[in-house]
This record gives structure tokens, C-alpha cells and sequence, in this order.
């Protein structure tokens, strides 16, 4: 009977890594079952202020503020190289399965999924509801420190998923790609913003990325997805750009339109909105 019961609990464990590992998006009641194995580390993508407060049982930290390069264009990504050796240092390893959070605006944790697929980290997930549903579903959460164990995060860039300026102003006119801001309608049509030269890249559609998620900060079902996509004119037979002003927003769509959605060609213009409207030859509307 003792055996019986040892090997329904490895079933029961080894089925909830598969469920894990066939989704990049998991619950609070999936990632409960596994956050303690030595296979899995759980990164929070929250600033350090608020990690140090309280964060989930055995997570380490990493604020996506700190991978990009100083200057006057917000947000672009520091070297391949230097980012390496900042995930490396909060101990992420391509050999990870790596469970990513945020404190529920899931804008963090998309930016920083993203990040880690384009530098070629493969087994990577992000907790549904984020920090909230954590808290919500009482699990496990400490004002400790983690105990951090630096390794060699090996870079296999992940060309496919990153356009540059260069790309979009090439390309943002082809009938095969759609250019999609994810930003709100008030950015997007210039009637708010910080940015100098207000409006929009020519050509873009406007879908803001909360219209894919629930009011609780979970994201939408399947269906809800397909209808969100489908009204917008957002198909899987096209190319794919995604932008806002610096990026950030835009991984939590990649995210949703690559795992759930499973569209085959997906991008992010990682220069954004920022870079743009600052090069003067590059026209806005």
C-alpha cells in the first residue's frame, strides 16, 4: 500500500511538470507543485523595492530596468553578452525551467519572457494572474532573500522574435505584416504621451494590451483571444510586429499570441515608439 501511494505522488508530480512544460502560461495551484524542485527557478520581475517586501518562496530577482543601455532612446537592450552575464549572476540558466512573475500589471513579466526567449532560453513560463493570484490562492510567500547561485547563461540569440528600426521601416508596408501598437488609444492617436513627437508609426493598428486580459490580471481564454484578434484584423497567416513606447507592453502580447494563440511569426520592435519618433526620418502619424 506504502509503494502504491509513493508511486501515485511521482505521478502525480511528474504529470504536473508535463502540464507545466506543454504551456508557457501556468496557475498559482500548478506552479505550487513544482516552485521547490531543484529543476525549476521561479524569477520575479518586480522591482527590487517591492522583492524585498515580500516575494514567492525560493524566487530570485530580476528588474528588466537593469538590461538596458543607458541614453536618450528608453528601453533598448544592453549586449547579448551583458545581458548574459546579469541573468547569469541572479542564477538563470538555460538549463532552468523558468517560472517568471510580476506584481499583476503582467507588463514586467511578459517584457522579461520575452527577453529570455530572445536570448534562447527555451523552457520558460509565466504565472496566470501573476503576484495577485498567488497572494489570493495563499501560497507561500517570505520576505527572505533567496540564497543566489551565479551560472554561465549560455546565448543562443533568438533572431526571429526581434525587428530593428530598420526592419519595420522596410517592412511595415508588406501585405503580408501586420505592425500592431499595443499602447492605449490615447497614445496611439497623440492625444497623450510623453513622447515629443506624439502619435503613431504609419500603417499600425491600435490593439492595447489590457484587451487581452480579464480584470483580474489573468489572460483571457482561447476563444476570448481569437475573437480579441480576430476583430482586429490580426491574423496567424501574417507577419506580426509588436511595439509601444519602449517594448515592455508588448511581451505580455507576444507571449499570448505565440503560446496560447500559437501564431507561427511573431515579433517585437524593440526600439519601440521611442526610437522611432526620434529619428527624424522616420514619418509619424
Amino acid at each position: 500500500m506504502k509503494k502504491r501511494i509513493i508511486l501515485m505522488s511521482m505521478l502525480v508530480f511528474l504529470l504536473s511538470l508535463y502540464q507545466v512544460a506543454s504551456t508557457q502560461i501556468i496557475s498559482s495551484k500548478e506552479l505550487a507543485n513544482i516552485y521547490e524542485d531543484k529543476s525549476v527557478l521561479v524569477v520575479s520581475a518586480r522591482k527590487n523595492a517591492d522583492y524585498k517586501k515580500v516575494h514567492i518562496n525560493g524566487a530570485v530577482n530580476v528588474w528588466h530596468m537593469d538590461l538596458y543601455k543607458d541614453g536618450a532612446i528608453k528601453g533598448l537592450l544592453k549586449s547579448p553578452e551583458e545581458i548574459a552575464k546579469i541573468l547569469g549572476n541572479a542564477g538563470i540558466g538555460a538549463d532552468k525551467k523558468i517560472i517568471i512573475y510580476d506584481s499583476g500589471v503582467n507588463t514586467f513579466a511578459g517584457r522579461l519572457y520575452w527577453i529570455l526567449k530572445y536570448m534562447g532560453c527555451k523552457d520558460v513560463h509565466v504565472l496566470n494572474g501573476q503576484m495577485k493570484m498567488w497572494r489570493k490562492a495563499r501560497k507561500p510567500v517570505t520576505r527572505k532573500a533567496t540564497p543566489v547561485s551565479p551560472t554561465t547563461l549560455h546565448v543562443a540569440l533568438n533572431e526571429g522574435i526581434i525587428a530593428s528600426k530598420a526592419y519595420v521601416k522596410e517592412h511595415k508596408d508588406d501585405a503580408n505584416v501586420i505592425l500592431v501598437d499595443v499602447r492605449s488609444k490615447e497614445e496611439f492617436d497623440g492625444s497623450a504621451g510623453v513622447i515629443e513627437r506624439k502619435g503613431h508609426i504609419p500603417g499600425a493598428i491600435n490593439v492595447e494590451y489590457k484587451n487581452l486580459l480579464n480584470e483580474d490580471g489573468t489572460l483571457k481564454s482561447k476563444s476570448d483571444l481569437e475573437k480579441v484578434t480576430k476583430e482586429a484584423g490580426i491574423t496567424s497567416d501574417k507577419e506580426i510586429i509588436l511595439y509601444c513606447e519602449t517594448s515592455v507592453r508588448a511581451g505580455i502580447v507576444y507571449l499570448a499570441l505565440t503560446s496560447i494563440l500559437e501564431f507561427p511569426k511573431v515579433t517585437v520592435y524593440d526600439g519601440a515608439y521611442f526610437e522611432w519618433s526620434a529619428d527624424s526620418a522616420c514619418p509619424v502619424e
